[in-house]
């Protein structure tokens, strides 16, 4: 009997230990320590019952999703938020568009389009949403921060020191701005481009900011432009994307629609999408336009892409210095630089991956650059500053007048004789 008891209760601790075993090993994977359950959950959280999926030629899938199950809805701020289906203003320019500079031989966004069109388009009433997959998660540090720019992203403006040695997985900036102001919004025709980026945890991008708040915990922004990010997306196609936070990306904050926040109503656009075509060294250029502006009489912050396209809004409930107005806008490029063991400069490229110098259909540009002032009208912005981390590697140089209006030339090689 007492031995028939020992072997059962022997069994049973046996069955425990495989139970338990076989739990712990189902609630995490061998991926990064990732738990299953918590990928799950997030892939839940983000990918809602699309009424329709469409399979692009990149190996993107987009899902139609309605309007109103898309995850900027779940934040708490937006509980009951009714989603706004127009802007009630538009920026008016000051500026006669002149029919001549659409006649150059660059092509603006009009001629541009998202390779996931050739496959269909999603239906009324539903938003476009790329589709995150479970190998998304895993090449994020975690599944917490995925989606998430890291707070080195903040150029130093004010502690510029041309002597200083840049830190571990420094971001590295080639940008004109204008400061201590007063904005509304911003605008700039963007050059698109596709630049190698070296190493899987490194980006290359060309964006607008609109900042409000100090730089060291409460910085409001509120980005948008294109990118090339193989840990955001898996691969190295040229992407449109968006991106905000209102804690010096701290906390909050994500990547296009990675976390509740922009509320997107356009059915054409996808953030994340894949950009297509893209300029070709000495040959056709393309550019994007790329407009962010306050609304206000609702005082939400709208993005509109191209000249036809409105794509959505950040509601101003998740800002609280942007609540108001931008106190300073930037132009230009941001690359990760995560040196190697032997401590030399990343050879990620910037731009077209040349230098400001070289110009037209070498140099990547920003042209017509404008802001929204208080009247709701784009104008020139006045006093407009350039900065560089280090113009060995990455530079730029402005100008001014004609059809371009305020413009830039930025970018470079990264790693070069002059940037070890």
């Amino acid at each position: 009997m007492a031995a028939n008891f020992k072997r059962v209760s022997f069994l049973l601790s046996l069955l425990m230990t495989a139970v338990v075993m076989t739990l712990s090993s189902s609630s995490v994977s061998g991926k990064n320590g990732f738990s299953d359950l918590k990928i799950r959950t997030h892939l839940k959280r983000l990918n809602k019952p699309p009424l329709k999926s469409i399979k692009s030629p990149d190996g993107d899938i987009i899902d139609c999703v309605p309007i109103t199950d898309q995850p900027a809805l779940a934040h708490p701020l937006l509980v009951n938020h009714t989603v706004q289906m127009n802007p009630s203003f538009n920026p008016e320019s000051v500026f006669s568009e002149s029919k001549a500079s659409s006649r150059t031989k660059n092509h603006h966004s009009n001629d541009i389009t998202q390779l996931w069109h050739v496959n269909g388009k999603c239906p009324v009433n539903t938003i476009p949403i790329r589709r995150t997959t479970k190998q998304d998660l895993y090449r994020a540090s975690s599944v917490e921060s995925f989606g998430m720019k890291s707070q080195k992203s903040l150029p130093k403006l004010k502690s510029y020191d041309t002597t200083s040695v840049l830190p571990q997985n420094g971001h590295q900036h080639a940008i004109m701005y204008v400061e201590d102001g007063v904005f509304y919004g911003a605008k700039a025709k963007i050059n698109v481009w596709n630049p190698d980026v070296e190493m899987p945890n490194e980006f290359s991008l060309a964006q607008i900011w609109v900042l409000g708040g100090n730089f060291n915990s409460d910085l409001n922004s509120i980005e948008a432009g294109w990118q090339v990010s193989p840990q955001l997306y898996g691969d190295n196609h040229t992407r449109l994307f968006t991106y905000w936070t209102s804690d010096a990306y701290q906390g909050t904050g994500c990547y296009n629609l990675l976390c509740s926040g922009f509320v997107q109503i356009n059915r054409e656009i996808a953030m994340g999408g894949s950009i297509s075509p893209l300029s070709s060294y000495g040959n056709s250029q393309y550019d994007i336009t790329i407009l962010i502006w306050k609304d206000p009489k609702e005082g939400h912050w709208w993005l509109q892409f191209g000249e036809k396209y409105i794509i959505g809004y950040w509601p101003a409930s998740l800002f609280s210095y942007l609540s108001e107005s931008a106190s300073m806008i930037e132009w230009g490029g941001e690359v990760v630089n995560s040196q190697s063991e032997a401590g030399q400069h990343t050879t990620t490229q910037m731009g077209s991956g040349r230098f400001a110098e070289e110009g037209w259909g070498k140099a990547s540009y920003f042209k017509n650059v404008q802001v929204v002032d208080g009247s709701n009208k784009l104008r020139n912005p006045e006093n407009l500053q350039v900065f560089t981390d280090q113009e060995n590697c990455y530079n730029v140089k402005s100008g001014d007048g004609g059809s371009w209006g305020s413009h830039f030339y930025y970018g470079g090689p990264g790693r070069n004789p002059n940037c070890p």
